[in-house]
């Protein structure tokens, strides 16, 4: 079945207010909807870019629909496909020349048309690892094809809470060539979504609630332990990670318990609860090579409640990865739950409002952000150092502003780790700040911070920092950098 869009009055509204800047004042990114014909609705639950440039759309519904003309200047050149449906809340799509594999509540499936004429008619279980009962929280989030051939699985627990059937609250790793699916890693609470970084390492976002004192990109590091104990009593029926680690004491610290439990890996980046959204969901890597701007290699983290889209640059620090979390960009018309980023540089991003609402007040979306060519003036990159940080721009700075202590503050804080929902934000230090570099071309300035505090998310503020040449503030004024590791320590 394929169904044009017919723009008329109601749409050509729609696609002027859905328009807006960037989170700061002219920002160069600007946020378009992608035309949907009358009647279909799409509660966007997964996203994929097919070779030949269209635009697949898995929902929670349980339709794939195939979109023509997606990223596409002319309305009337947009056309919907449905590839298939009966399915069961499609949270992952991932292409490659043998089919659409898509992960569904149950299973993660392959589809094939196998007589060309556009609708999927093989349906392949691909796995069907873990298990169901009808908790209506049992999500099962799919990621996109590794580059070892393999597509990744994080298994929300029953309820966001409890563990009641085997394998709620793990990652698996599903090899469809093999028809091997291996545990890879447990202590999941409730993931959003999962992307794939440019070093081809996995991540997923999980939310705040038990054991997770604020919602985090996290890094399933084959093997490791996530935060969440609840689902460690499947160790009773696999040996695929060996040996069940101890759980962890509740009212204690992430920090504190990396020492008890040998395989956690702490949360890679935290996205601070109610400052930076407050469910963060799908994830996608800048692999544009500068189509989208600035941001290469990092990831572009979409948020649901606050209908919004996060950036994060990481790296490693002795084997553990950290980074700093922005904002990037606001105003999306529906609660985002999936991202795709073409070699063109359109950013698709779709979602729902169903179970938790979100700020843009749409019942769901599809929307496509373009970039103008204008260079955003931003923190490009927030890197550790023994002592403090080092500061990377998109633009040359000012030098006095920069030159000038009082263009920046900080606090630092970390949460408790506890079985309760969520945590405060405790422990807090304000460390002194000294400027000890700002580099001749006004790229990069190095700052000085005196505490360090191992654990604790460092938050950045540059209310002075100003564009050198036009005097101009930064877009998004703020960092908050995970401080996992110290380099040197």
């Amino acid at each position: 079945m394929r169904l044009a869009c017919n723009p008329g009055p109601l749409l050509a509204a729609v696609f002027c207010l859905a328009a807006g800047p960037a989170a700061g004042d002219d920002g160069p990114y600007v946020i378009e909807p992608v035309p949907v014909p009358d009647g279909v609705v799409l509660e966007v639950g997964a996203l994929e870019l097919l070779p030949d440039g269209r635009l697949a759309v898995g929902t929670r519904r349980g339709e794939v629909w195939l979109v023509t003309g997606a990223g596409g200047d002319d309305p009337d050149q947009v056309a919907f496909d449905l590839h298939a449906s009966g399915l069961h809340e499609i949270l992952g799509l991932a292409w490659r020349e043998d089919g659409l594999y898509l992960t569904q509540r149950p299973e993660l499936t392959r589809l094939r048309d196998l007589n060309g004429d556009g609708r999927a008619d093989a349906f392949d279980t691909v796995s069907d690892f873990w298990h169901i009962n009808g908790d209506y929280h049992e999500y099962a989030f799919g990621s996109r094809f590794t580059p070892d051939g393999e597509i990744w699985v994080t298994l929300c627990l029953t309820g966001s809470f409890n563990s009641h059937v085997p394998f709620r609250g793990w990652a698996a790793r599903i090899d469809p060539d093999k028809g091997t699916t291996t545990p890879v890693a447990h202590g999941i609470r409730s993931p959003g979504g999962m992307g794939i970084n440019a070093a081809g390492d996995v991540f997923y976002c999980d939310n705040q609630g038990p054991w997770n004192g604020s919602s985090a990109l996290k890094h399933l590091q084959p093997g490791s332990f996530q935060g969440h104990p609840a689902g460690n009593r499947w160790f009773e029926i696999t040996d695929a990670l060996g040996e069940r680690p101890p759980d962890p004491e509740s009212g204690s610290r992430i920090e504190d318990q990396r020492r008890r439990i040998p395989n956690f890996v702490p949360p890679a980046v935290v996205l601070p609860h109610g400052k930076l959204g407050q469910s963060p969901t799908g994830i996608v890597c800048d692999l544009t090579d500068g189509a989208f701007g600035p941001f290469k290699e990092q990831l572009f983290v979409a948020e649901q409640t606050h209908s919004q889209v996060q950036r994060v640059f990481l790296e490693q620090v002795n084997g553990v990865y950290q980074g700093a979390a922005f904002p990037f960009l606001s105003g999306f018309a529906s609660g985002n739950t999936a991202v795709a980023l073409g070699a063109d540089g359109v950013l698709y991003v779709g979602g729902s409002d169903r179970g938790w609402g979100a700020r843009g007040g749409r019942r769901w979306n599809l929307e496509r952000v373009r970039w103008d060519g204008g260079t955003p003036f931003e923190v490009l990159e927030m890197r550790v150092r023994p002592d403090g940080f080092e500061l990377v721009f998109t633009e040359p700075v000012e030098h006095d502003s920069a030159a000038d202590a009082a263009s920046y503050h900080m606090e630092a804080y970390t949460y408790i780790y506890r079985s309760e929902y969520g945590s405060p934000e405790v422990d807090q230090v304000e460390p002194g700040l000294e400027v000890l570099e700002v580099s001749d071309d006004g790229r990069r300035v190095v700052l000085k911070v005196e505490p360090m505090t191992r654990g604790h998310v460092h938050d950045l503020r540059l209310p002075g920092i100003r564009a050198a040449g036009d005097g101009r503030a930064l877009l998004n004024p703020r960092a908050w950098y995970t401080l996992n590791e110290i380099p040197g320590t």
